[in-house]
């Protein structure tokens, strides 16, 4: 589906009333309301989402559907996703709860403290999120703005990820039968909008596409793309509405 947005390049300096973002980093949680394991994990996203220092999102896959439950967040393009991580990581397979830190390591999505030290040990080694941006409501659309560029010179992807923030859903059948879990930043949509080589660059995002996705929350992620065309390591991000502590 095609994106209605509008992307820039350009130069300037940061508005006195734009935020800069730079968090720890990302952590993408690839989980299904259908596997027995994936609750601790969907707590441990929670907990991440509720720092406000760390870009949480969950990623709802359909291939546990067939154990008696369909996922009511789940879809092919999340899992796709996930395979394409599969690849980039050189890994046989994917499985739940699986969280990918940065774009670049992998962890059991329920291992709360891993994870926290697989951030931190990014951000000090420099390999985490280096790039800053800020971001501005402008009332009827969202500006994300980036400066500087890959210490590689490497080109990076614009992704957008379309997420709704809370979902309270009582699970039926399956493996999870009885439970009623909450669910945060559960992805509905990403797109690829576009490539960005170290100049200014401007995203607006009207908000009128994130009614029409039935979204009430976006993130804008720099990733750049492994040799082999799969998603890579993440230099930069923003999420929009901002997470606070």
């Amino acid at each position: 589906m095609a994106a209605c947005f509008s992307a820039l390049l350009q130069t300037g300096a940061t508005r006195a009333d734009e935020t800069v973002q730079k968090p720890l980093g990302v952590v993408e949680l690839f989980t299904s309301q259908g596997c027995n394991s994936c609750p601790p994990a969907d707590a441990a996203l929670r907990k991440f989402a509720a720092r406000g220092d760390v870009i949480a999102l969950g990623y709802h896959v359909d291939y546990w559907d067939y154990l008696g439950w369909k996922d009511t967040l789940g879809s092919k393009s999340n899992s796709k996703r996930q395979y394409e991580y599969a690849e980039g990581l050189k890994r046989r397979g994917v499985y739940t709860p699986q969280a990918v830190i940065n774009g670049q390591s992998h962890a059991n999505g329920g291992r709360y403290d891993e994870i926290s030290d697989k951030l931190a040990r990014d951000d000090a080694q420099g390999r985490g999120l280096t790039v800053g941006m800020t971001l501005t409501d402008l009332g009827d659309r969202m500006r994300v703005t980036a400066e500087g560029a890959p210490k590689d010179g490497s080109k990076v992807h614009i992704v957008l990820v379309y997420f709704r923030s809370h979902a309270d859903v009582a699970i039926e059948r399956g493996e999870n039968s009885g439970k009623n879990i909450t669910y945060v930043n559960a992805v509905l949509d990403y797109q690829t909008i576009g490539m960005w080589e170290g100049e200014g660059l401007t995203v607006d995002i009207p908000h009128s596409e994130l009614v029409a996705k039935e979204a009430d929350g976006c993130a804008v992620l720099l990733q750049k793309a492994t040799d082999g065309g799969h998603p890579g390591a993440i230099i930069g991000a923003a999420i929009l509405p901002r997470q606070t502590t």
